[in-house]
């Protein structure tokens, strides 16, 4: 068996999980690397990562460069010893760095690779209309999630799963394929596969606030695949004409229903208790909504205190 020294990467609450698993499976962390603090929310107060906060409390070694390529922080690293390193949810690293144990440097990467290579594998499985995904673990190379296949793990995607309910699914999933990924490499009985190229693949490219914005022309279940797949970040939006203002809606949370109307696409038909949009095949029916200056609320909340004019409509 060998005996390993890991040195673990990582900044989000996607990385905790797996990190965890290490330490209570008495593996020796040599040392964890995230992002520096930055301040944070309307306070601008300055914050430390969750997995800096639960890497403290562990008494774990901590590095936190602003710089991969600085000769202070590759002596630092280099003097660890680390002969593995792992790599859940943290930035490009420069082959100085993952090039430098002996067993290599691997990666989780939240999709079925190589399909939804990129930053936002989770929402763009849901925003396509994707029934399953996965995880995978892979050796990094000098290209962004090519490098050899480890282990993959598959996992279904429901009808009702958001971006939110499918990321807590897939850390669980990933924090175990990491530990079984070690286990191998522990033993020295790792085989890997290369990833095939081909025309059909898909991209998870990062996402912006365009990408975000719903087209209310298109087939009534990819807007309900285009909101669950932001939900709850960086959630959905749409312009909200409603007399003489226009406001940005943010949506969260709906249902559609299929049937026929006579109503223009994106007319807004509200009662005491709902907000319905018509959309081509039938309404996409607001139950978790956002306006400007607001926080998240029912759709019922929101019309306590908010007038939607007969002629309101989202564009």
């Amino acid at each position: 068996m060998r005996k390993l020294r890991i040195v673990f990467m990582g900044t989000p609450e996607f990385a905790v999980n797996t990190l965890a698993q290490l330490i209570e499976n008495n593996y020796k962390v040599v040392g964890v690397i995230t992002a520096p603090d930055r301040p944070a929310g309307r306070g601008r107060k300055i914050q430390e990562s969750v997995v800096k906060t639960f890497a403290v409390k562990k008494g774990l070694q901590i590095l936190q460069p602003t710089n991969l390529k600085s000769e202070v922080f590759l002596k630092t690293l280099a003097d660890l010893k680390p002969n593995l390193q792992i790599i859940v949810a943290f930035r490009m690293l420069p082959k100085v760095v993952w090039n430098l144990p002996e067993y290599g440097t691997f990666n989780l990467h939240a999709s079925l690779l190589p399909q939804y290579r990129g930053a936002a594998p989770i929402n763009w499985a849901i925003m396509n209309g994707e029934t399953e995904t996965g995880v995978t673990t892979f050796f990094i190379d000098d290209k962004i999630d090519t490098g050899e296949i480890i282990l993959q793990e598959t996992v279904p995607i429901t009808e009702k799963d958001t971006a939110g309910s499918l990321h807590d699914k897939l850390m669980q999933f990933g924090a175990d394929l990491v530990l079984t990924t070690v286990q191998h490499i522990e033993k020295d009985d790792v085989q890997t596969q290369q990833q095939k190229e081909s025309k059909d693949l898909k991209s998870a490219y990062k996402i912006y606030k365009d990408t975000c914005k719903i087209d209310w022309q298109k087939p009534i279940h990819e807007i309900y695949n285009h909101i669950r797949g932001l939900s709850p970040y960086p959630g959905a939006w749409t312009s909200l004409k409603n007399g003489s203002n226009n406001l940005l809606l943010k949506i969260y949370n709906a249902t559609i229903e299929k049937s026929s109307h006579d109503f223009e696409i994106g007319m807004i038909i509200a009662t005491k208790s709902e907000i319905k949009i018509a959309v081509a095949e039938g309404y996409v029916n607001l139950l978790e909504i956002q306006l400007p200056g607001k926080r998240k609320m029912k759709s019922k909340e929101v019309l306590n205190g908010f007038k939607l004019e007969k002629t309101a409509q989202v564009l």
